[in-house]
């Protein structure tokens, strides 16, 4: 396979995290099968052939001499402008060139289809006769933790304090404020639709989106009045909820309540493990059971949760706001139509039903995982008591590509106050020296793999 002479990324600062940085990659791709096993799964009926067949093509994005999206070439063609110093590097991942001469701009309608979720984002970009990018992004579901995290420090410094000047009514929420859990996620939406729409001409957008009712899903025979009564309707306080519904018997040791006893009410998922106080997360026991269960670590079956229907709930109307002219589709639309396609439930395979796929040729689907851009760096001294907070921004940040003695190493993290390295797949030496890394590449918020 014909191989490029390396290049630099020009233009590209590299002091800070928040952007790419520069790289000397070799810009050959090894064009590999999208699975382990080369063969046909001809066996399953339920299965698409096809989809295991074809799509095996790299594809190069392509902007013109202004920075507008025009159509990808293949890979073969893109390593040849490249070559002849017609076109400069934009970004390795996805592989994008910039164009150094003037051209006609013609494109072709690129349709995107997107299969939005609370863990994963299914993504599809096609014209009508071949699949252009195919992609499944794993979403970082750490916003929750890393905030009870920050509450746990906040409170800890305000506690030492002699005297603080009472502060009340100074937090207003802006008008369509979200949990910052729900924001994340959403905005994770957001930027890579926008960054696809940055290196494709794409002219139609498709979302798909689901709207639950989270109390017909626990009662199937929920009727108008029920929805205004709630789980303790009719009950003095939570505890004489919990003895009706457990009808008087620990649910620890199943003995039954007798006259004077201590009853304590606990949380089967702990609130540190962000458990709710809905009634349904609740249970009643004995005053020596519950102290029983904390003492060995016992566990009480927990209620199922349902934060990835809220999710979807809550940003249904949103899409339509924030997406110009989008087109908004249906799970069980897009349930009917891979069916018929007789393609295997994935988010990517999804995503090219709801982008209007039907017998394009298919590209290779590739993972991109959400990662924080900058850690939020409290750590402790050497005598474990005095908090300090690391303001420094280290150029090599988790999940990017660096190159040590001409082998490529994705890091982990930076630590020895910046000396040294922590790399994946390494056995033999647990860190290198930062001195002896060659090229960093940075990816941003988007790590692909």
């Amino acid at each position: 396979m014909q191989q490029l002479k390396q290049r630099h990324l020009k233009n590209t600062p590299t002091d800070t995290s928040l952007v790419r940085g520069d790289c000397d990659l070799p810009l050959n791709r090894e064009e590999t099968l999208s699975v382990a096993n080369p063969k046909t799964c001809s066996n399953n009926p339920k299965v698409n052939p096809l989809q295991h067949t074809v799509g095996l093509k790299a594809v190069v994005y392509v902007l013109s001499i202004d920075g507008n999206c025009l159509m990808p070439c293949n890979l073969s063609k893109g390593r040849k402008l490249v070559k002849k110093k017609r076109a400069k590097i934009v970004t390795l991942y996805p592989f994008t060139v910039q164009l150094n001469f003037e051209c006609e701009n013609k494109v072709q309608e690129i349709s995107l289809g997107v299969d939005a979720g609370y863990e994963n984002i299914g993504l599809s970009c096609m014209t009508g006769k071949k699949e252009l990018f195919s992609a499944t992004v794993i979403l970082d579901n750490k916003t929750s933790s890393r905030l009870t995290e920050r509450r746990m420090y906040r409170r800890g410094r305000r506690n030492k304090l002699w005297y603080r000047k009472p502060r009340f009514l100074n937090r207003k929420r802006k008008e369509g404020w979200l949990p910052p859990s729900v924001q994340r996620r959403y905005d994770a939406h957001l930027r890579i639709i926008n960054f696809l729409k940055s290196i494709m001409p794409i002219t139609k957008t498709t979302v798909e989106i689901a709207k639950f009712d989270i109390q017909k899903i626990e009662n199937s025979e929920i009727n108008e009045k029920g929805y205004q009564e709630g789980d303790m309707y009719g009950y003095q306080n939570v505890k004489s909820y919990l003895l009706s519904r457990e009808k008087g018997v620990c649910q620890l040791c199943k003995t039954e309540f007798k006259k004077g006893d201590k009853l304590n009410v606990h949380h089967c998922k702990q609130r540190k493990e962000e458990g709710s106080n809905r009634p349904k997360n609740l249970a009643i026991l004995h005053k020596k059971c519950h102290e029983k269960l904390h003492k060995k670590n016992l566990k009480l079956s927990a209620p199922k949760a349902y934060k990835a229907p809220t999710f979807m709930s809550i940003i249904n109307k949103r899409f339509r706001e924030d997406i110009p002219n989008v087109n908004i589709t249906y799970g069980n639309i897009t349930f009917v139509d891979r069916n018929n396609l007789k393609l295997e439930k994935t988010h990517y395979n999804d995503a090219f039903v709801i982008a209007g796929g039907t017998t394009q040729e298919r590209c290779k689907t590739i993972t991109i995982e959400q990662k924080r851009r900058n850690n939020r760096a409290i750590q402790l001294n050497r005598n474990g008591y005095k908090p300090s907070i690391r303001k420094q921004r280290y150029k090599i940040q988790p999940k990017d590509f660096i190159w040590i003695e001409g082998k490529r190493y994705r890091a982990i993290g930076i630590h020895n106050n910046g000396t040294r390295v922590m790399v994946e797949g390494c056995p033999k030496k647990k860190s290198y020296s930062i001195k002896k890394v060659q090229k960093i590449y940075n990816f941003g918020g988007f790590a692909y793999n």
